[in-house]
């Protein structure tokens, strides 16, 4: 039997990179997928892909900063196919102008609420339609979310906030089957990667990680027995980037 036959996920930011990548894993695996995203003419353009191949989807336009659109979208995922079994939120945002002299407090708020509350969002919503059922949340961190790099005080403060969400909602969900990861993803080749204030050489982008290694990492916990989790996930390229240490 395919290890998600008759499993329902709802994937975020599932319009492009490392969301899409995810998505597409999910429904070959067999799960019926929500296509969640901002942008519905890349969402139904996965949905389709899903379909043409024999799955389901059901392309679900949100925004993650937008509480009613987070409470919607669960919604629909559940009213369609009675079930909500995986949730994963790869919706995230970055600025050019990054840097902790150069950000403004708007700016500050845009990558905040994208990255970190609509993580709340997400998982405040889920829980209650998990609880009956049990299910898994992950989480897209980043591993600036655990050591310092260039990627700017509002993305690194909000990534790492994503790691303290899900250890608290855990420890208090853990009794009810509800199992929440965060994955801490190094340099991946995403459109994220355009807004880099220097572009990326080519030979660099060369050896990062796509996003089908990220997918490949949500599928597999996703997949876990219900009598283990694993909080935090970190996946590297390993000729750019090690434990501490980055060239990137």
């Amino acid at each position: 039997m395919t290890a998600g036959r008759g499993r329902v996920a709802l994937v975020f930011g599932a319009g492009s990179g490392i969301g899409r990548a995810t998505a597409l894993a999910l429904a070959r695996a067999g799960y019926a997928v929500g296509i969640g995203g901002r942008r519905p003419e890349l969402l139904k353009t996965v949905a389709a892909s899903i379909e043409a191949d024999g799955g389901q989807a059901e392309a679900v336009p949100v925004d993650v900063t937008d509480r009613l659109q987070v409470d919607a979208a669960l919604r629909r995922i559940v009213d369609r196919w009675s079930a909500l079994d995986v949730v994963v939120n790869s919706a995230g945002t970055n600025l050019i102008r990054r840097r902790l002299d150069a950000i403004s407090p708007a700016d500050w708020d845009e990558v905040v609420s994208v990255n970190l509350t609509g993580a709340f969002h997400i998982t405040q919503a889920a829980v209650p339609e998990m609880r009956h059922r049990g299910g898994v949340i992950i989480h897209v961190s980043s591993i600036s979310g655990r050591w310092a790099d260039f990627s700017g005080p509002a993305y690194q403060a909000a990534k790492h906030g994503i790691i303290g969400l899900c250890q608290a909602t855990m420890i208090e969900e853990r009794l009810n089957g509800i199992r929440i990861s965060a994955i801490l993803p190094g340099l991946v080749d995403t459109p994220l990667i355009a807004r880099r204030p220097q572009p990326v050489p080519r030979t660099v982008l060369d050896q990062a990680m796509q996003p089908d290694d990220v997918a490949a990492a949500c599928l597999f916990l996703a997949g876990l027995s219900p009598r283990s989790y694993i909080p935090e996930l970190i996946i590297m390229p390993p000729r750019l980037q090690c434990i501490g240490q980055a060239i990137v």
